[in-house]
Formats: C-alpha cells, structure tokens, sequence
C-alpha cells in the first residue's frame, strides 16, 4: 500500500495513471474511480496480484482541482525587494504565513512574459500545489519579476 498525494496525468474511462506528488513514481490504476486529468488525490493505493504492477484505490480522503492563474496585481513589495536582493535566474522560496509558500523569480525583464507562460504550464507548479495541500496558485508579475503564491 502507498498512502499519499497524487496527480492526475492521465485518464480515460477504463483506467488512470497518477503521479506521487512527493517522489514522481508513476502509478496506473486498472480501473478509474471517475478521476479526471490534473485532479489532485490525496488517498491511499493498493498494487494489484499477482505482478503488482497495476495499482487500484483503496481509498480517497480528499480530491481536489488546483487552479493556476495570472493576476493583472504587480509583486508584493516584499516580493520586489526579494527580486532585488538576488541575481538573475535566481528562486527565492519562502513560507506563507499560514498555509502555502511564495516563490519569487528574477528574470531577464524582456522574458518575463516567457517566465509566465512557463510557470503557468509547468505541471510542477501544479504538483507544487498538490503537494503543498493548495488550491490555488496566483502568479504576479513585473518586468524582471515572477511572483508564485500558492494559496489555500
């Protein structure tokens, strides 16, 4: 049994396959629990006899749907000031007072845009989120600065 938080990748009305959000092993489900792709699934799976190699659900505690949004907001000032402080192609990661973090990015400022885009549609950002607990991630921008919030 492997209990955990997984990631959707793949599904279709027979099977799924979902990803471990803490250690990226690959599992395929030989049936689908009615799961849809980018869902996230906190719950416990079972491998399958006799090869152990298709997994099934044992159980489900939470599943939820990470939203990934672009925010017309500029950076906090804290997030600016953090920018500041570090060169270019940096990350400066920290805690969000209650829940989730923010991930602060300094960029070349005519690729901010790129940066966006890249975070947007990265599925890190969203198995970030998952394994953060999150349902949301709001990305904030400024010429040379990506600000990700994620938020519960």
């Amino acid at each position: 049994m492997k209990t955990g938080t997984f990631v959707v990748t793949e599904a279709d009305a027979e099977s799924a396959v979902l990803r471990d959000v803490s250690d990226g092993q690959i599992h395929t489900l030989g049936s689908n629990p009615d799961l849809e792709v980018g869902v996230a699934v906190e719950g416990t799976l079972a491998p399958e006899p006799p090869m152990d190699v298709v997994w099934t659900v044992e159980s489900i505690d939470r599943q939820f749907t990470v939203a990934v949004e672009e925010h017309d907001e500029p950076p906090t000032q804290q997030a600016r000031e953090t920018a500041a402080d570090q060169p270019v192609g940096e990350v400066t990661t920290r805690e969000r007072a209650g829940t989730g973090e923010v991930h602060v990015l300094t960029v070349p400022e005519e690729r901010t845009d790129e940066a966006v885009a890249d975070v947007r549609d990265d599925e890190a950002t969203v198995e970030r989120a998952a394994r953060l607990g999150v349902e949301r991630v709001e990305i904030r921008s400024e010429p040379g600065v990506v600000s990700v919030r994620y938020l519960p």
